[in-house]
This record gives C-alpha cells, structure tokens and sequence, in this order.
C-alpha cells in the first residue's frame, strides 16, 4: 500500500513539476532497518506562498484533506496533513521556508521504485531532520541509519548541525557527535 501511494504521489509531484523528498520513517526504511511506521512524510521544495498549487495536487491525487481551514492550517504550521482514503495512509507535505530545507530537496536521492522514480531525502539529509526533531524515536533511527551506512558525510551534517544549533539555541551537534563517538 505505502509504495503504491508513493508511487502516485511521485508520479503526480514529478507532472506538475513540484520539487519534494520522501523523509521521516519511510526514508529510514531505505537506510536503515524495517521498522513499523504508519504515514508519509514528505517535504515540499516550495514555501506556502504555493498553497494553491499544492492544493491541486491534493485534488488530482484524491487525498483528503484533514483539517478545516487548511490554508490557514498550512501557514500556522508549514504542514498539510492529508490522507489516502482507500489504504487510510496520512501523509504530511511539509511546506519549506529555510535555505537548508531548499538545499536537502535539490541534494534528494532518485530511487527507482517499480516503473516510478522517487526522490528521497538524502542519508545525511535525513540524519539531520531527525536530529532536529530530537525524539528517542529518531534518535534510534539515526543510530541505527549511521551503523548501516558508515560512509556518510560527517562535515556536510555538523555544518547544518551548527547552522540549527545558532537558529535553536540547541544541542544538535552535541547530540550528534554523541550517537557518532558510541558507534
């Protein structure tokens, strides 16, 4: 069911031109390690000042919107959670509005996916969204994404990492160097 929807939304997003990446579990589920997740997430190369194109392709795929006012919904929270009505799938297109968010969508990763090409976020791409979100889930998903590919791009993530960590007053790099120093 998810590779179907996938599929279709790739397909949908490549017509219409709209720039995007497959991140959150199923962008694990490339790099890492089967595990249970029960949606799409999916960020947009394009700011809510696209609302309306966006929207159009929410029509033509046939997605429900899950929100009432979704445009106000959208610029509140940069997030258009929809859902695949046949399979009951959510999916989140999350809309962008930082260099570094434009960035990881131009550095998205072409898989081939049955007679569709996705594009996915990149290992290290997707390493620096979950840092950013900080929840022990990610966290395990970085773990466990960063020991099945040791070959990552340690500089490309601690230069976002520090860009976050002045932007949030956080500890990304912290915790990323202490997943890397425990591998």
């Amino acid at each position: 069911m998810f590779k179907a929807l996938i599929a279709k939304i790739a397909d949908e997003f490549e017509r219409r031109r709209i720039p995007y990446m497959i991140i959150g579990g199923q962008a694990v589920l490339l790099y890492g390690e089967p595990r249970l997740t029960n949606d799409i997430d999916i960020t947009l190369g394009l700011g809510v000042e696209e609302f309306a194109r966006i929207s159009a392709a929410v029509e033509a795929l046939d997605l429900t919107v899950q929100v009432k006012d979704a445009e106000s919904f959208v610029k509140e929270t940069m997030v258009l959670p929809v859902q695949d009505a046949p399979s009951g799938i959510r999916v989140d297109l999350v809309f962008s509005f930082t260099p570094y968010e434009r960035n990881a969508v131009e550095n998205a990763v072409l898989v081939k996916w049955g007679q569709t090409t996705v594009r996915f976020a990149s290992l290290e791409d997707l390493v620096i969204h979950k840092i950013v979100a900080g929840r022990a889930r990610d966290i395990e998903d970085v773990r466990t994404v960063l020991m099945k590919n040791p070959t990552f791009n340690r500089d490309y993530i601690r230069k976002w990492l520090v860009e976050f960590d002045q932007a949030l007053d956080g500890g990304c790099l912290r915790l990323f160097d202490s997943i890397v120093s425990d591998l």
